[in-house]
């Protein structure tokens, strides 16, 4: 069962539990069975919430958050440990990035935080699902962010590094995967769509630069999905990049990353600017 469809179920649990919670005794439940099936309401509330901070998925939940919340406290009378954390709505990465890995490992459920092996897997899937949700939008970055993570779980694994090594990385490649961006980025890249043609180009912030400013430009509106107007965009990135190699002696097609060629870099850089949002 999924992570959303397991908080569906445990929201409907609760609006039932709801409905009869003030007339149980009158229903027949001796205290004992009353009690009982509020411990194991809040066993389920306990189970949803560890899944969903493991397995790194992102729920829309607004439509039931402020409901859950306003049953558990009237009718579960839950104490502080259902709380997810004082950080609220925040993801694990979020949290990572404003306030360090500390405050991120004490924002997980007990049941994990009380496990080393528990939190480094839910960090890793955390990361993990942000870089497949994000890979079309930039996928040299995100694929050399994969292979980042990739080596530090095979270290943590087979414990060449100490706990300590391993969250000082995996806070690392969290907030680079996070911000989108690495170190070595050039500062001259504003958006995130001047940095994924940069790393999707050659490395090469001056056309990266061009290629916006092109696009930009020439690019009309409601060109997703429109044939005629698709082709303008790929016409205008074939002539920035043959123009560009041929005044720098670059050749532009054959620079990595993959695609090689002309024809498949065009290509490839057009499936990059049709997966940001600010063209």
């Amino acid at each position: 069962m999924g992570g959303t469809a397991l908080y569906k179920k445990t929201v409907a649990l609760i609006r039932a539990y709801a409905n009869i919670a003030e007339e149980m005794e009158d229903a027949g439940y001796t205290l004992k069975e009353i009690e009982g099936i509020k411990k194991e309401i809040d066993y389920y509330l306990k189970l949803r919430e560890e899944i969903r901070r493991a397995s790194g998925e992102t729920l829309d939940l607004k439509s039931y958050e402020a409901d859950m919340r306003h049953l558990i406290d009237t009718y579960i009378q839950a104490d502080d440990s259902i709380k997810v954390s004082a950080f609220d709505d925040m993801t694990l990465l979020d949290i990572i990035v404003n306030s360090g890995i500390a405050d991120a490992i004490n924002s997980l459920p007990t049941g994990i935080k009380k496990d080393q092996g528990a939190i480094a897997e839910t960090i890793e899937n955390n990361v993990r699902s942000k870089i497949i949700k994000d890979h079309l939008i930039d996928p040299a970055f995100f694929e050399e962010m994969s292979k980042l993570l990739d080596a530090v779980i095979q270290e943590r694994k087979a414990k060449a590094i100490s706990y300590a090594v391993y969250l000082e990385k995996i806070a690392f490649i969290a907030k680079t995967v996070k911000e989108g961006k690495s170190d070595a980025t050039p500062d001259i890249l504003k958006t995130q769509g001047q940095r994924a043609i940069y790393n999707n180009a050659g490395k090469d912030e001056h056309l990266a630069i061009q290629l916006d400013k092109a696009i930009k430009r020439v690019k009309r509106d409601g060109w997703r999905g429109n044939l005629a107007k698709e082709r303008e965009i790929k016409a205008e990135i074939f002539k920035q990049i043959t123009k560009y190699g041929a005044e720098n002696g670059i050749d532009i097609a054959n620079e990595p990353p993959e695609p090689y060629g002309i024809e498949n870099k065009v290509e490839a850089i057009f499936n990059i600017i049709k997966a940001q949002e600010e063209y």
